[in-house]
């Protein structure tokens, strides 16, 4: 009797232990689930007033991206049903942060019809961000939310012109390994392996071409580097943080910029 009484008497201690345990870590491990509930709560309606006025009409009304004008728009709407996001700050493979989606909104996308709809208010932007939300469960996975990347610092060397152009040239020698099979040796999008590239939903899918004078995720050196390190969800364009190291990818954005800066010129 002695001994069931304390081995029962363990067991509840142990499972004492195991809810305090489930206690501490549930504001951390809950954090982006239960903020998510919350904020259904208070911004569904408008969300969803403010995305049937100015959104469903590409992006579609159940959010796959097949709206009454997507059929003549390249590229196509993003479906927020598959929740594959290029245009992030946050490392390849995870959701994008709100910031990254209100940039998105409020600035547009260069060479798409993704305009910008700065007329939204502050409130409004959080609202139907909220509301983009809910077409995909992924946004319930805590495993999929990051902060956003730390970028590089621009190096010492690229505002003194002759060890700049050295870096240049070893940015092109990067630039034919890495990037033209799909960008092409004139970094215009036509490389060998370009009409042979699928997006995540199986749909033919064009590499961009860098020489735009506007491109869609920012013009800067610093976008470039951005661009290399959180490459783009949903496309071929994966990213190099894993094979390319801080200098080599300020090497890469330094010689497209170069080769853009030639280009515009002309």
């Amino acid at each position: 009797m002695g001994t069931r009484f304390i081995l029962i008497l363990l067991l509840l201690q142990g499972w004492q232990s195991l809810l305090a345990d489930e206690k501490e870590r549930a504001p951390s491990e809950q954090t982006a689930s239960s903020r998510l509930r919350e904020q259904r709560k208070e911004h569904y309606i408008l969300g969803r007033f403010v995305y049937e006025r100015n959104c469903q009409i590409c992006h579609g009304r159940r959010g796959d991206g097949e709206g009454e004008w997507s059929p003549g728009l390249l590229p196509r709407p993003r479906s927020f049903r598959a929740a594959h996001f290029k245009y992030r700050t946050t490392p390849f493979g995870k959701l994008p942060a709100d910031d990254d989606l209100k940039r998105t909104i409020q600035g547009g996308r260069s060479n798409t019809a993704m305009g910008m709809f700065t007329q939204l208010s502050e409130r409004e932007l959080e609202a139907v961000i909220v509301y983009i939300k809910t077409f995909s469960p992924k946004w319930k996975d805590d495993d999929l939310y990051s902060s956003p990347l730390a970028l590089p610092e621009k190096p010492n060397w690229f505002d003194e012109p002759k060890e700049r152009a050295l870096r240049v040239m070893a940015g092109e020698r990067l630039f034919t390994i890495a990037c033209v099979p799909c960008h092409g040796q004139n970094a215009d999008g036509n490389g060998p392996q370009a009409m042979t590239l699928l997006d995540a939903r199986g749909r033919s899918i064009k590499p961009a071409n860098l020489l735009f004078p506007h491109l869609r995720n920012g013009d800067s050196e610093l976008d470039l580097v951005r661009v290399l390190m959180t490459g783009l969800n949903g496309t071929p364009m994966l990213s190099f943080a894993e094979t390319l190291g801080p200098e080599e990818m300020w090497e890469l954005a330094a010689y497209l910029h170069e080769k853009r800066q030639t280009a515009l010129s002309k």
